[in-house]
């Protein structure tokens, strides 16, 4: 890295300590930066790189509970309002045991240059909380859900900051959260959460977007050497919404997915995932990826390794950050894989990412072909403004056209920087210069 990026980066590290996914976060933006600053200078003046690393607020509250027993519990809230260049703050809520400041930094961070890279006017955040909803009844979740949005309401709006959805928060909890801000605020602003049911202001697409974005992104990379994903092998990791989207939109393309994994394993279905089965298992049941093999014959569960040992053309892992290390990544290149879209956000190491651009594969970063999500978010959020719902095709070919315009601009920048075929380059630079070039105009704020 150059001088002025690696003094950035050791105060980042100086000054968030211990905090090693956000570090990961912040290196892997600003290594590839270098041939921008290289080129415009002025982007280092300004201490707009300083600026840019460092979030604009940050929030963390206690968030107490009781469980069905009568047992008071006390969990961590957190609101990480990074960046507000290009408009309210937008970025999801996670629920997960994992949850710290760390892990929110780093997942507003990269939210900053997603967003960015969607056109759509808004800036990056990131929230949630070390609370688990897994096991816990309906009524429990309700009651720390309305704990939860009685600190976070006063921080945000549909103008200021507007949360979704992640791991741990779905349908359910957005419901939960989005009653608690209504009567807290006296006020229907629907524009203030997205991710809502289709009854209360909800979009169509929203659930399968992230899922379909990282997908169609996949067929944009390979439709660059003549090719498509029909008749590919897929490797897909996770079940939940990103993963049985992903699932459900290579099936449509002609691709053959065969894994998807939980916390327990992986599944091989040699046959091609019955994606009715694994929506029934994971959307209605609940269930295990377990419960799905036993009513799937031919299917396996591996309870060791991960799903990265199958031989496939395509890997796309929609689970969690830093699922996919470097042994994973050399058995994928053993096997042929050619492709690998990020559905979740950092899942490879930089290690793995390393070995794919080293072997010359394709290879997508997460805020560029996991952007679907929150580029249908904004689409919620425009249809809230106007009082308006469009139906699905509407919606799916407004998604569509927004993941080509991400990957057409990826492709555009690294061919401006000197590194054609370049994604990870090509995602950072053209997020960070929409961004870097709004902060200029505002001043020094």
């Amino acid at each position: 890295m150059q001088d002025v990026v690696e003094k950035v980066y050791e105060q980042v590290v100086a000054r968030n300590r211990g905090e090693e996914e956000f570090h990961q976060a912040v290196r892997e933006v600003l290594e590839s930066l270098d041939p921008v600053i290289a080129k415009h200078p002025h982007y280092a003046e300004d201490g707009l790189l300083e600026r840019i690393v460092e979030p604009e607020r940050q929030i963390m509250f206690r968030v107490p509970w009781v469980d069905d027993a009568g047992q008071v519990h006390v969990n961590r809230g957190f609101r990480i309002e990074f960046n507000s260049a290009l408009g309210p703050y937008k970025g999801g809520l996670r629920f997960h045991p994992s949850v710290n400041a760390g892990i929110i930094k780093f997942l507003g961070f990269e939210q900053i240059f997603k967003n960015a890279l969607t056109g759509q006017g808004i800036g990056g955040g990131k929230g949630g909380s070390d609370f688990d909803p897994h096991g816990r009844s309906d009524a429990e979740v309700m009651r720390f859900c309305q704990s939860f949005m009685t600190e976070l309401s006063r921080h945000i709006g549909p103008d200021t900051d507007v949360p979704a959805g992640d791991i741990g928060v779905g349908g359910r909890e957005i419901g939960y959260l989005f009653g608690q801000y209504k009567r807290l605020r006296n006020s229907y602003d629907a524009g203030v959460l997205t991710g809502k049911g289709l009854a209360w202001g909800g979009s169509l697409v929203r659930t399968e977007a992230t899922g379909y974005g990282t997908v169609l992104f996949a067929q944009s990379m390979l439709a660059t050497r003549g090719d498509s994903l029909e008749g590919k092998r897929i490797a897909v990791s996770g079940a939940g919404n990103v993963a049985i989207y992903a699932i459900e939109k290579a099936q449509q393309l002609g691709a053959r997915p065969i894994t998807f994994s939980d916390s327990s394993g992986y599944v091989v279905d040699e046959a091609g995932v019955d994606l009715e089965l694994l929506k029934q298992v994971k959307e209605v049941e609940r269930g295990r990826v377990a419960d799905y093999v036993s009513r799937r014959p031919g299917a396996r569960l591996v309870t060791e390794g991960r799903p990265w040992d199958v031989p496939v053309d395509v890997a796309l892992p929609c689970a969690t950050q830093n699922e996919l290390d470097a042994d994973s990544a050399t058995a994928l290149l053993r096997s042929g894989c050619a492709v690998v879209a990020e559905g979740a956000n950092m899942p490879c190491t930089p290690q793995a990412i390393e070995a794919f651009q080293a072997a010359g594969i394709l290879y997508a970063p997460g805020k560029a072909s996991n952007a679907g999500g929150v580029a249908t978010s904004a689409l919620e959020m425009e249809q809230n403004a106007g009082r308006t719902r469009w139906d699905f095709a509407t919606a799916e070919a407004k998604l569509t056209g927004i993941m080509a315009d991400i990957h057409d601009s990826c492709v555009a920048a690294a061919e401006t920087y000197g590194r054609p075929g370049d994604y990870v380059l090509g995602a950072n630079a053209a997020g960070f210069t929409q961004v870097a070039d709004v902060m200029i105009a505002h001043g020094i704020v």
